[in-house]
């Protein structure tokens, strides 16, 4: 009981992953950050800062942070930037998904994230569906029943999710909500964070795995080139 009340008072850092372009970080200030502190880091970072319910709460939004326009090295350089500035380390990874607009292009750079930040990340994962007032008559479980690639994702992130209703006039009981179930994974973590060395151990892994495509790859082709000589 003590350590959960500890955990409460301890400002949550949330890393915020969207879609370049969509604009669902203003959606989020309006309805979480009705005062807050905005600091600008180089590039791709912007800093939040808030007190929500008693609860110092600071977001690290990343818009642009998967552009596709980009290689994956400047990506990997950009996310260990990131998780610099987040020290000691993020204890959730917030997926902003669009009810109704998971694109291609998306999956992909959930893939990426994945991959870049390793299993490890998983249980400190959650996805924010937007748009729930979309939904209509349909609940989230039937909407994601008819989504494999959703219902992947949403299993990734240890099953954690939560939806926002835009057009919710009473936004302060969603907010509440999805705090609740923030202090609930950190909580279920042991108060924990993912960190530097998560971060380290992932990228040698996802070097590995390149590192042994690039060699298979070779090896195909010396042998297709030694057929056609032969």
């Amino acid at each position: 009981r003590f350590k959960i009340r500890i955990l409460h008072k301890t400002n949550k850092k949330l890393f915020l992953i969207q879609k370049c372009g969509l604009n669902e970080n203003a959606c989020f200030k309006t309805v979480i950050f009705k005062s807050y502190f905005q600091s600008n880091m180089p590039d791709i970072i912007t800093y939040y800062h808030s007190n929500v319910d008693g609860q110092q709460v600071t977001v690290i939004d990343t818009p642009g942070l998967f552009d596709t326009r980009f290689g994956e090295d400047k990506t990997t350089k950009d996310l260990s930037q990131c998780i610099c500035y987040a020290a000691p380390g993020p204890h959730i990874f917030l997926v902003v998904v669009a009810i109704g607009r998971f694109t291609e292009e998306e999956k992909q750079s959930v893939q990426k994230i994945q991959e870049i930040f390793g299993e490890a990340a998983n249980r400190y994962s959650m996805v924010l569906f937007t748009r729930g007032d979309d939904l209509e008559d349909t609940t989230i479980e039937d909407y994601l029943s008819k989504s494999p690639e959703l219902q992947d994702l949403v299993s990734r992130c240890n099953n954690q999710y939560h939806v926002f209703n835009n057009k919710l006039k009473d936004k302060k009981s969603q907010v509440t909500e999805l705090l609740e179930k923030i202090r609930t994974i950190v909580d279920r973590n042991g108060g924990s964070h993912y960190t530097n060395d998560m971060f380290r151990k992932a990228k040698e892994e996802l070097q590995r795995k390149i590192e042994e495509q690039y060699e298979k790859k070779m090896q195909e082709m010396q042998k297709e080139l030694k057929g056609q000589l032969e």
